[in-house]
């Protein structure tokens, strides 16, 4: 008779994501918390996968730290957590810290910092020698004056902790830059400004166990993220061809990086550029967690890996046993996703036997499609693009913050 107390595993989200991989520890025969926003009290959670839920109180999704930690010290006073888990980029800090605190093995604060500080994690590639955009921390007023004397514009000006678009600034000329920076005051530091490098954008989709990439996928935007988000822009994205040199830079690159980085276990969502100026692929930056915009379907229709479920299966063996995930597929894929003018937009006209999976969100239209064929995939999402334009597409204002 086995008399060995379930693993605890306690999530942490302040957005809604995640589903699968809470569904993976309990089925795995873990017991299951989930610590999230109060505002997300009646979101669709897996709750038969979930044994106790706490919540946050929150003013948009942003926690106080030192609540979170009273909090969740007070729980642990009858829950004892094995595992604590990041479910979102936002979070990542918040469970490192909670780590630290309650002395949980995982990431700690050092090496969460590589996987959300844009700065830190630059600065850790560029001493691997790994080629990043020429970039400054926006701290030092001399430093940046010299930076615009030995690097061209435009730049970027960009947070170093919001996830994705979030924050960013493209500038032009000096003016812009120092209209930027000083509207920033007092948290300039929290910054950094790199070289605008015009090109083409990738990501690679990673399971790491034991400092080794076990699993990695390369896929490249149709457009930019930056300027889906902020110039209005449908969203694409599509594996490449499998056995290209593009495809065999992208994941020596990878394997590279996350090993500089650091990474013992678990996944990670890393974009790379690839420069119209040089040919050469640039390092942009990285995450510790699955990527956003339902690429995780991405990757589930081209290989048939939940990267959700499989990242469940790390944490919880954490090193204590072999990691063996499923079979590989040998598929295309790409996805499409734009913001809708209907609430509820009608694609029944898309019915194509490719089609595998549907986005269910109001004023949201998209899918990911399938194919063994590289070209068919390709032109099935070029073709995809021009119909949704005319048919779904319409524009938001990108706020500054995910919270505003």
């Amino acid at each position: 008779m086995n008399t060995q107390k379930p693993i605890t595993v306690l999530c942490v989200s302040s957005y809604e994501k995640g589903h699968d991989f809470m569904r993976e520890c309990k089925e795995q025969g873990c017991r299951v918390l989930l610590l999230t926003s109060k505002s997300l009290e009646n979101a669709e959670w897996p709750k038969e996968a979930i044994d106790e839920t706490f919540y946050m109180a929150d003013k948009n999704k942003e926690w106080n730290m030192r609540d979170v930690i009273y909090g969740v010290s007070f729980v642990a006073r009858k829950e004892k957590m094995d595992r604590i888990v990041a479910l979102d980029d936002f979070d990542v800090e918040k469970a490192a810290a909670l780590r630290e605190h309650l002395r949980v093995p995982g990431m700690g604060d050092t090496t969460s910092r590589y996987f959300r500080d844009k700065l830190a994690m630059r600065m850790r590639a560029q001493e691997m020698e790994i080629p990043v955009p020429e970039f400054i921390h926006v701290l030092n007023h001399n430093d940046l004056i010299e930076f615009t004397e030995k690097v061209p514009f435009p730049y970027m000006i960009k947070p170093r902790m919001l996830a994705g678009a979030y924050g960013l600034k493209k500038v032009q000329n000096k003016e812009e830059m120092w209209s930027r920076v000083n509207n920033l005051g007092d948290e300039q530091s929290f910054f950094l400004m790199e070289r605008f490098i015009s090109g083409n954008i990738y990501h690679v989709d990673s399971i790491i166990y034991e400092h080794e990439v076990r699993f990695a996928l390369a896929s490249q935007y149709g457009r930019p993220p930056f300027e889906v988000a902020h110039e209005g822009r449908v969203f694409t994205s599509r594996t490449i061809e499998r056995g290209s040199k593009k495809e065999q830079q992208l994941l020596e690159m990878n394997e590279k990086l996350m090993k500089a980085l650091g990474m013992l276990r678990g996944v990670s969502h890393t974009e790379f550029i690839e420069s119209d100026e040089d040919g050469k692929f640039y390092f942009l930056e990285t995450s510790a967690r699955v990527g956003g915009a339902n690429l995780s379907e991405l990757v589930l229709a081209a290989s048939g890996i939940n990267l959700w479920r499989e990242w469940a299966k790390i944490e919880i063996l954490r090193g204590e046993g072999e990691y063996q995930y499923p079979e590989v597929q040998d598929y295309y894929a790409g996805i499409i996703t734009s913001l809708s003018k209907q609430e509820w937009p009608n694609l029944s006209s898309y019915n194509d036997p490719e089609i595998v999976w549907r986005l269910n969100k109001p004023y949201h239209a998209g899918f990911v499609l399938r194919s063994k064929h590289y070209k068919v995939a390709e032109e099935m999402l070029e073709k995809y693009t021009e119909r949704f334009y005319k048919d779904f597409f319409t524009t938001a204002t990108m706020k500054e913050r995910p919270s505003d």
